[in-house]
């Protein structure tokens, strides 16, 4: 499965962006680039990104085909197939962001989920991120090997574990860091019902979120692999493997 687009965070604290046009549409994009710090430019400025926000089409293409001779990378407010980049709808609970894009399909659907998303993730999701990142000496010396701590965050932050994202807060990982224990590894076997990845079961999609290598029959479509760790080790294999390297491995077939 292709993307149409590789979503990033930019950092644009004290970096130019060109912002063309006048309006609401242009004000809403002022805000959001100001939010993350960007300084406003005119066309005349020399920057890596702009903002086309001009409602006339002529003019508006005029603008874009000028800021792209540069090289300058263009989003083009509702006109999606002249953008080079969209801005997503997003979920501020910092420091976590959570960007929700449509390739300019449909913005509606995008504010819709942000709209749900808000009332889902609790107030306390930045909080509990920031205690994990004030910890990660205290995670290092716990578990030294970059696998091994992998797992133990996959186990404590699944769906009711230690450090749940929507249930725990800030508070309950040096509990968590005291009373871990060892973390999962060795070989299980997924059984596929179907070739769509949204019959996968909870636990399925959490298992291949924390394999290390995972071994499947040709049958197995793409659409379930890329569920998988995009650094995961992948093998074709007619059937499980006699000795799967170090860490969690997982063999799939379909029923």
């Amino acid at each position: 499965m292709t993307l149409h687009s590789l979503p990033l965070f930019v950092r644009l604290a004290g970096r130019p962006v060109i912002l063309l046009g006048e309006g609401e549409a242009a004000d809403a994009k002022r805000r959001l680039l100001e939010r993350a710090g960007a300084v406003i430019a005119d066309e005349r400025t020399d920057a890596a990104l702009a903002v086309v926000a001009i409602a006339e089409a002529r003019e508006a293409g005029e603008a874009v085909a000028r800021l792209k001779a540069r090289g300058i990378l263009v989003n083009a407010v509702d006109r999606p197939d002249w953008c080079d980049f969209t801005l997503p709808a997003i979920v501020d609970r910092d420091p976590v962001l959570i960007a929700i894009g449509t390739g300019g399909a449909s913005a509606g659907i995008a504010a819709a989920l942000r709209q749900r998303l808000e009332t889902l993730l609790p107030a306390g999701l930045g909080g509990l991120a920031t205690a994990l990142y004030q910890s990660r000496t205290a995670l290092r010396a716990k578990w030294p090997a970059i696998d091994d701590r992998r797992r133990a965050l996959g186990r404590a932050l699944a769906p009711g574990g230690a450090l749940d994202p929507l249930e725990a807060s800030a508070e309950a990982v040096p509990a968590w860091l005291a009373d871990a224990g060892v973390t999962g590894s060795g070989l299980l076997t997924i059984q596929l019902r179907s070739a769509d990845p949204d019959d996968l079961t909870i636990r399925e999609a959490r298992l291949l979120g924390l394999a290390d290598q995972l071994y499947f029959r040709a049958d197995v479509p793409r659409a379930i692999l890329d569920r998988a760790r995009a650094d995961a080790i992948r093998v074709p294999s007619a059937g499980p493997p006699i000795a799967p390297g170090p860490g969690l491995a997982i063999y799939m077939e379909m029923a």
